[in-house]
């Protein structure tokens, strides 16, 4: 099922976008549910798609020990995607959750659509990561 661009509204990584952009954005996601227990991705594993926590919350884990607890508007697994990487992390849903998934493929259709959402959407990612 398509994703309500307002749904994203919550999330960081999209508040400096303008509206259109999100709803271009919103129109390449899937709104898929998740049930308590569901791994969502697993660490050392390739990584296909990244999600947006639209409700619920999820448990990151590294090496099989709880590194932080995601919510509504967080965002995981851009990394693998971006860098064509394997996922440096297990993460779990803790509730029933809805994400917004976006397979890479799809990213990399918006980067040659949108150059320049696709540039401002990674440096929102890339500002997030540690130093």
């Amino acid at each position: 099922m398509p994703v309500d661009p307002q749904r994203l509204a919550p999330c960081a990584l999209f508040s400096d976008l303008d509206p259109a952009d999100v709803a271009m954005i919103a129109a390449r996601m899937d709104e898929r549910e998740v049930t308590p227990g569901e791994r969502l991705m697993r660490e050392g594993a390739s990584g296909y798609s990244f999600f947006v926590i639209l409700s619920g919350e999820a448990e990151v884990s590294r090496d099989g020990e709880p590194v932080v607890t995601l919510v509504t508007g967080d965002f995981f697994g851009e990394g693998a995607v971006l860098d064509a990487t394997r996922r440096n992390a297990t993460v779990t849903a803790r509730t029933e959750m809805v994400v917004a998934e976006m397979f890479g493929a799809d990213l990399a259709v918006l980067d040659a659509e949108n150059p320049e959402v696709h540039a401002r959407l990674r440096a929102a990612i890339e500002a997030r990561r540690p130093a």
